[in-house]
C-alpha cells in the first residue's frame, strides 16, 4: 500500500511541476508582422459567387495565434472542408493544407503581396492524367469584404482559368 501512495504522490508532484511550467506566460512566437498578414480573413463569413450564396466560412486563430483554421460549409451543406494555414519562418512562406469531406486535399504555398495573399500548388495530375497547377488569391478589399479567386493553369503557369470567384461578406 505504501508503494502505491508513494507512486501517487510522485505523480501528483510531477503533474503540479509540469502544469506550473505550462502556465508560465510566454512570448508570442507568432506575433510578427508576417504572421499577421492573413488576419484580414479571420471571422464568420458568407461567401457569394455570381451573386448567389455559395456557402459559409468560419476562420479562426488557434495555437497561440500560430495557426489559422478555416471551416467551409457549402450552401447545400453537402460539401465541407477545413484548411490549416500558417506562416513558415523556415522558408519565409505561407502554407495551407486543405482537406474536404470528399477525400480531396490541396497543399498550397506563397506570400502576401500588397493587400493579397497568393498561394499556389505544385504541379498536380488530374484523374484524366492532365497536368495542372492551382492558384488561390484572397484580396483584402477596402470595404471589409474579401475576394477569393481560385484559378488553374494547364500550361505551367503561362495562362490561368478561373474556377471560383467568390466574395466573402461578414455575417
Amino acid at each position: 500500500m505504501k508503494t502505491y501512495i508513494t507512486i501517487f504522490l510522485l505523480f501528483i508532484s510531477f503533474h503540479i511541476q509540469v502544469k506550473g511550467q505550462t502556465d508560465q506566460p510566454s512570448a508570442c512566437n507568432c506575433c510578427s508582422e508576417k504572421h499577421r498578414q492573413f488576419d484580414f480573413w479571420l471571422g464568420e463569413w458568407e461567401a457569394f459567387s455570381n451573386g448567389n450564396l455559395a456557402g459559409t466560412n468560419s476562420i479562426s486563430l488557434l495555437q497561440d495565434s500560430c495557426l489559422i483554421r478555416e471551416n467551409w460549409i457549402s450552401a447545400g451543406g453537402t460539401y465541407t472542408g477545413t484548411s490549416y494555414n500558417f506562416y513558415n519562418e523556415a522558408n519565409d512562406q505561407w502554407q495551407q493544407l486543405w482537406i474536404d469531406n470528399q477525400g480531396g486535399y490541396l497543399e498550397l504555398h506563397g506570400n502576401f503581396e500588397a493587400n493579397r495573399m497568393v498561394l499556389s500548388s505544385e504541379e498536380m495530375t488530374s484523374q484524366k492524367g492532365e497536368k495542372y497547377r492551382n492558384r488561390i488569391t484572397w484580396t483584402d478589399n477596402p470595404d471589409g469584404t474579401v475576394r477569393q479567386q481560385w484559378e488553374i493553369s494547364k500550361d505551367g503557369g503561362e495562362s490561368w482559368e478561373a474556377v471560383f470567384d467568390g466574395l466573402y461578406k461578414k455575417k
